[in-house]
């Protein structure tokens, strides 16, 4: 990544270099180059491509039939013949539209530049392919999209071709590519190559190719069989950003004689770093950064003596960092950054005199840095040491030789005293120094010292000054103090005249003494992206003048004694992702938070919150922390919860709590949010995986009514906890369904009934509490919740069955024997002897009730039932009497 960061820098310098170059012709085309006016038919082949192409910028205004065509610009002409030759139409123009056939009328053009246009994902028209004049084609970075036609492969004299950067282009093969014959340069970055699985050996025919660049090709392999690949002219070769998953192949020994540029960053390459890498004695550039490269780096790679740029970082190399790299002379650039090495730095290393950046943050090394060290480094512009062992031991007085535009050493040992050699850098444009021992008060110089610093970073310290103190230049986005002891008044700070014109992004100044009310200032904070005052002792209510930070994606004013509403200007902050006011003295949720649809992230718990949980919340569907724990909100919960989609569909990227990019070169400049969040029975916090999170906590609070069964639509759920609740009925019948659960609290309500059979399906439980509440039955049997011990179950003295001491009786075992599947058999059943029971005792009382109250019908009734008792009688005693003879007769 660090070198996608490099090369897209490169591919910047060469572009506007062509651009300038390209604009000279433009602007000081002078009339006297040619005396031939331009071909008649080449002109009007011309005029009928502009008419096919719309000029967003009027940049071909010039193409007039009143004037002679090889004086319009971008249009160039032999001096002898005055035919077209070069058309020169790339980014600024802002072309868009079609692309005339009438091209092809133009017999001698050479050279054709269309690069970064706007022709809205059109594709690559296959007519290019009948220009058989042209040596030079770049349609890079113009918005084509579709198949890259099989045409271009006519083009035999083409030397250089450039599709890169048009992102929706692919191929179904590359066979087509064997006639281009010439081909010297030749650029697909970015189009879809993986249906050739040919493609190296294809490639690799061509014996005039210096320069190939096939960045994020979706190319899966390097076919490291091939025992030689002939690449006999190739000088770059870039194939970062694919998918090889693979060691990097021994055939790249064969490259020795002409390489100069490897790039492979970012390619899931495995393995060591293999000896074919050494064998390429003219190397200048190497990049493997962002793989998964093992074991230790090789001590020849310091025979390398040409490289000026190697990139190892974000790998898994482990073990010391070779002595042998003093032998890289040459080097500018050095990067070894997050990967395991470990031991200290070689004092070979030091001796690098022309070194610009070095990267060795992020491992495992010890040791102390002290001015010695940086004596031959007075070109050092980079410097990245954050996250090791190491300890700066310098003098008070140290005058560094070099001056650092970026300076990382966060979490290294600098203090007890404030660094006073910062004092000397004029250009520092970054600066982190976060985590590393430094205490006492911030020297008053600090504030003042450089107009070019964008970030400072000094959080987690013991760093004492007065908020007043600090002057901001208009350069500053992003001042995190942290976890100091900053005090003073905040309105002091934020209503000072002398930083009213600041550009601030990012101001983190949480876990302090800063104190006083929230001031009236804000409107001239309105470039803040991130604001986090939490963790100090702020007062008062918060400012409707707040609602001016439009821009605002994270405010945190958590664990303060604010108190009162929040005001409803706050709404205007739309693109509010997180919303953390926790441990405060506020009043309700107010009915428009609804509207902050960009929300991810709310946090309100512990603030003395009353009344009911709005409906509105629902319409939060980006939401993925709903977390209004230990308040006094009453009413039931909404049943409507459902609808937060992000709590029921896979993980997307919608949005992210970083402020800056990552990357491997400019080293991590980013600001991550992190949040308290009480997951499993526990307080955590939350950085880089807050992402991940899906929670709602809604415990202790006066909440009532029953568990709405729509919550089990929440299916990507991890953490719910509705513990200490007045909350009544059954758990959810299908609360099984939401089977990436990881903690469920739903204990000291008064829920009955049973456990649902369906909680046995939830695998990923690692806690689960149900006690006093009022459940009961049998235990549902499963691996998962028989792994919990009795504490999970407590206090619900009529449930049953293991890991509970109480056993079931035969009549609660019966009642959980019934088969899931059999509910509704059951219910049939149960309905037949209701209708029968029913039926039986409407009969029953129709004629006994008509018998009690009727005398006539009574004594009908008891001679009927005579009649019929004396019937019955002798008609039995005809029968035995027959019986009886047959008897007698049978005996004789």
């Amino acid at each position: 990544m660090a070198a996608s960061f490099a090369t897209h820098h490169v591919l910047f310098l060469v572009w506007f270099l062509s651009v300038t170059f390209s604009l000279s012709f433009f602007f000081f085309k002078a009339e006297s180059i040619s005396s031939v006016s331009c071909s008649k038919k080449d002109k009007q082949a011309l005029l009928t491509l502009k008419r096919g192409l719309t000029d967003h910028g009027r940049v071909l205004s010039s193409w007039s039939d009143h004037k002679d065509c090889c004086m319009w610009d971008g249009v160039f002409c032999d001096n002898k013949t005055g035919r077209v030759t070069e058309l020169h139409l790339n980014y600024p123009m802002r072309l868009g539209g079609e692309i005339s056939g009438s091209l092809i009328q133009l017999e001698h053009l050479n050279y054709l530049n269309l690069s970064y246009n706007d022709f809205n994902c059109t594709p690559i028209p296959s007519f290019l392919g009948s220009m058989y004049s042209l040596t030079h084609l770049d349609l890079s970075g113009a918005n084509f999209c579709g198949i890259i036609p099989h045409q271009l492969g006519n083009l035999s004299s083409l030397r250089y071709l450039s599709l890169g950067n048009n992102s929706e282009l692919y191929v179904d093969n590359l066979r087509w590519m064997s006639g281009l014959s010439a081909i010297q340069y030749l650029e697909l970055s970015d189009a879809d190559l993986h249906k050739e699985v040919d493609w190296l050996q294809i490639m690799s025919k061509f014996p005039s190719l210096s320069e190939l660049y096939l960045f994020n090709c979706q190319l899966d392999s390097l076919n490291p069989s091939l025992g030689f690949v002939n690449f006999t002219s190739l000088r770059v070769l870039d194939l970062s950003k694919n998918h090889f998953n693979h060691e990097i192949p021994n055939w790249f020994s064969n490259l020795s004689t002409s390489l100069l540029e490897l790039k492979l960053y970012n390619s899931s390459l495995k393995g060591n770093i293999p000896p074919s890498i050494f064998n390429l004695e003219k190397l200048e550039y190497l990049s493997l950064c962002f793989n998964k490269l093992t074991e230790q780096i090789p001590e020849p790679l310091g025979q390398l003596k040409h490289l000026t740029y190697l990139d190892l970082g974000i790998n898994s190399l482990n073990g010391p960092i070779p002595s042998s790299f003093g032998n890289l002379s040459r080097m500018r650039i050095l990067c070894l950054n997050q990967n395991q090495l470990n031991g200290t730095i070689p004092n070979s290393l030091w001796l690098l005199s022309e070194l610009e950046t070095l990267y060795v943050g992020k491992n495992s090394l010890t040791g102390t840095v002290d001015e010695g060290h940086f004596q031959k480094l007075s070109k050092l512009k980079h410097l990245y040491m954050s996250k090791t062992r190491l300890f700066l031991n310098v003098n008070s007085n140290w005058d560094p030789p070099f001056q650092l535009d970026y300076a990382s050493m966060s979490s290294i040992k600098i203090g007890p005293k404030f660094p006073s050699w910062l004092q000397s850098q004029r250009s520092l444009s970054f600066l982190d120094m976060s985590m590393s021992g430094i205490s006492g008060k911030a020297p008053g110089w600090f504030w003042n010292w450089t107009s070019n610093i964008t970030v400072i970073n000094l959080s987690n310290n013991n760093i004492e000054s007065d908020v007043s103190d600090i002057f901001l230049s208009s350069t500053v986005r992003v001042l995190n103090i942290a976890n100091n002891s900053f005090y003073g008044p905040i309105s002091t700070f934020l209503c000072q005249k002398k930083i009213r014109k600041n550009k601030l992004e990012v101001l983190d100044a949480s876990n302090n003494l800063l104190s006083g009310e929230l001031s009236h200032c804000w409107k001239y904070w309105q470039s803040l992206i991130h604001l986090n005052l939490g963790s100090n002792n702020l007062v008062g209510r918060i400012p409707y003048s707040m609602g001016a930070l439009v821009n605002l994606h994270s405010l945190r004013l958590q664990n303060n004694s604010i108190y009162g509403d929040i005001p409803s200007s706050l709404k205007k902050c739309s693109n509010l992702s997180l919303i953390d006011m926790g441990d405060n003295h506020l009043s309700i949720i107010p009915l428009w938070i609804g509207e902050m649809t960009n929300l991810i992230v709310l946090r309100l718990r512990s603030s003395e919150f009353k009344g009911y949980i709005p409906q509105q919340i629902c319409q939060l569907s980006s939401l993925r922390v709903l977390d209004l724990a230990n308040n006094s909100l009453s009413g039931s919960i909404p049943n409507c919860l459902k609808n937060i989609s992000a709590m029921a569909l896979p993980d997307s990227n919608v949005n992210s709590f970083y402020s800056m990019p990552y990357t491997c070169l400019y080293i991590y400049v980013s600001y991550v949010e992190n949040v308290q969040l009480v997951t499993k029975g526990e307080e955590m916090e939350y950085k880089e995986n807050l992402q991940l999170v899906r929670l709602i906590d809604l415990s202790s609070n006066n909440l009532s009514g029953s568990i709405p069964a729509e919550i089990s639509d929440l299916s990507k759920l991890r953490f719910l906890n509705l513990s200490r609740n007045h909350l009544m009925g059954k758990i959810p019948k299908k609360i099984g369904s939401m089977k990436e659960l990881e903690s469920v609290d739903l204990s000291r309500n008064h829920l009955s009934g049973e456990i649902p059979p369906s909680m046995s399906n939830m695998t990923f439980l690692s806690l689960l509490d149900l006690s006093y509440n009022n459940l009961s039955g049998r235990i549902p049997s499963s691996t998962q919740l028989q792994s919990f011990d009795a504490q999970s179950y407590i206090g619900n003295p009529q449930l049953c069955g293991d890991p509970l001491p109480k056993g079931c009786t035969s009549e609660e075992q019966s009642l959980n024997r019934s088969p899931i599947g059999s509910v509704e058999d059951d219910s049939k059943n149960s309905s037949f002897y209701i209708g029968m029971g029913v039926g039986f005792a409407t009969g029953f009382w129709a004629i006994c009730g008509a018998l009690f109250f009727n005398r006539t019908w009574r004594h009908a009734y008891f001679r009927f039932a005579d009649e019929i008792k004396d019937w019955i009688y002798v008609i039995a005693m005809r029968k035995m009497n027959l019986l009886e003879k047959l008897r007698v007769r049978l005996s004789k």
